[in-house]
């Protein structure tokens, strides 16, 4: 081996170990990066089951209520309800949309089963309410619709569109934040025509329903 080239060998192996702490230490704060914990993704919230809670402050405790009046801006509910209207069961469902605090739009589709005949009810309803802290939430509700009296296989006749109104108050009893169980009562009047009696004629039903209020925000 000629001494130029012993020569050139020792300066490359000076120049590696010149450059080897420099890298270490370039090196260095992407590794203390990657361990850094603030650094990685959160760990998804879960429930002492083991399971991903979709919702974070109900992973703890699945019954959690926000403090503060309940908040109604921007909300959609979707409720089914069971009861009764007058003497015979009620099957609804209602959807309900509030464009501020105070004031929601609520659209019905029922069925009223009967013996005889059975209706079919839908209507549009006002919902006024005041937020309040707590669980318990009451409101009053005032609609107007349409229910199509139709015949069973005993009564042979046409089916009969009559005009309903109702008005009445209810409770929501809230579970956790988007669940609530809703009681109802209402006095609804059905106007119709009765056979040989001249004008309108109505008659009065009381309306009780018991249902679960699913709410989810829409955001505008």
């Amino acid at each position: 081996m000629s001494a130029r080239l012993a020569a050139r060998l020792a300066f490359a192996a000076l120049l590696a170990l010149a450059a080897g702490p420099a890298s270490a230490q370039d090196a260095a704060p992407d590794s203390a990066a990657a361990v850094d914990p603030a650094a990685t993704p959160a760990e998804p919230a879960r429930r002492r089951d083991g399971l991903e809670a979709l919702e974070p402050a109900l992973a703890e405790n699945a019954y959690h209520l926000s403090p503060g009046p309940r908040p109604y801006l921007h909300r959609l509910s979707v409720t089914p309800a069971f009861g009764a209207l007058g003497s015979e069961r009620l099957f609804a469902m209602r959807v309900a949309y509030n464009p501020n605090e105070w004031l929601g739009y609520e659209a019905e589709l029922a069925h009223n089963p009967g013996q005889a005949v059975h209706a079919v009810v839908h209507r549009l309803s006002l919902v006024v309410r005041r937020p309040l802290p707590g669980r318990l939430q009451p409101y009053l509700t005032a609609g107007y619709g349409m229910a199509v009296v139709l015949p069973g296989h005993s009564v042979n006749a046409d089916a009969v569109t009559k005009n309903l109104l109702a008005l009445g108050g209810g409770l929501e009893l809230y579970i956790r934040d988007d669940l609530a169980l809703r009681a109802e009562m209402r006095r609804s009047t059905v106007f119709g025509r009765q056979a040989n009696r001249e004008g309108l004629v109505a008659y009065d039903y009381v309306e009780q329903t018991l249902g679960l209020a699913f709410y989810r925000t829409l955001r505008p």
